[in-house]
């Protein structure tokens, strides 16, 4: 989930809290070497499985985490914030520090930055933006933006294709937009949703993606449907997805998580919600 979404859901969070009690998938078997990190809304990251944990950025800072991704060598960590993105390294050589993109600050005027997707060897990223501006940083090159496109709905998340040439995005109301050699190849802009889409997530065979509503409802486009959370009553709303090699994991505002096809089930918060909404999900590099 990113913030703007966060304020959209709001009245579905209050909702889905009086139906029951936490949900969770039956948890798939454990694979050596792992594992999934979650970052709450205050900067808090929380790591399951093999998952590096290098800490978390400043907790309490002035804005909002609204993304993490882990660097593909698997011994770090970007943060979102709302003015910055952190590079939160663990184990790494100089020479591994070296070689992935690391802090820098941007300003942002009437805007929030919504998600970060990084080049597959981790020496560029993009920041993309709730009013569909994609800001390029390192060796990331710009496709193009929504910058100057009136939208129905805020951006809520965007991903790189598995090239790092091109990225989709994807907005409230499942609107996709294309770019570089990302590929069109559907969406929801045109029916009534029950819930907004908060996130998507590509196929890894680079020919489709999913897309996933607050109420955990996905919707596959040329990629494989492995169930979902639709007319199940959620504690919290769904915030965030991300795709495994045969499948894909989800996550709830309250650290609940879901996991459908190959993805090992490694733990959740959802018994234990914390204080600040869990915002972005993501998973270990195989």
């Amino acid at each position: 989930m990113r913030r703007r979404t966060h304020k959209l859901i709001a009245a579905a969070s209050l909702t889905a809290s009086l139906l029951g009690g936490p949900v969770s998938t039956a948890p798939a078997s454990a694979a050596e070497g792992s594992g999934y990190l979650m970052v709450a809304g205050d900067s808090s990251v929380y790591r399951f499985g093999s998952a590096p944990f290098c800490g978390s950025s400043d907790v309490g800072h002035p804005g909002w985490t609204s993304d993490v991704e882990i660097t593909p060598n698997g011994k770090g960590y970007w943060l979102l914030e709302a003015t910055r993105v952190v590079f939160m390294p663990c184990d790494m050589s100089s020479e591994d520090r070296l070689s992935y993109e690391r802090r820098n600050s941007f300003t942002l005027i009437h805007d929030d930055p919504v998600s970060l997707s990084a080049l597959p060897d981790g020496s560029g990223y993009w920041v993309f933006t709730e009013r569909g501006h994609a800001h390029a940083f390192g060796k990331a090159q710009s496709y193009g933006d929504l910058s100057k496109v009136k939208l129905n709905g805020p951006i809520v998340d965007s991903v790189a294709t598995p090239t790092g040439k091109g990225y989709w995005m994807v907005g409230s109301d499942g609107g996709i937009f294309s770019f570089g050699d990302a590929k069109y190849h559907g969406s929801t802009g045109d029916l009534r949703l029950n819930q907004p889409v908060v996130s998507m997530a590509p196929d890894p065979d680079g020919a489709g993606y999913w897309l996933v509503a607050a109420d955990g409802g996905i919707f596959a486009f040329d990629a494989p449907f492995k169930g979902s959370m639709g007319g199940t009553p959620l504690n919290k709303p769904v915030s965030g997805m991300v795709p495994g090699s045969d499948g894909y994991l989800m996550v709830a505002e309250d650290g609940g998580i879901f996991s459908f096809g190959d993805v090992a089930f490694h733990g959740s918060l959802g018994a234990t919600p914390p204080s600040s909404p869990i915002t972005a999900v993501a998973l270990l590099p195989r």
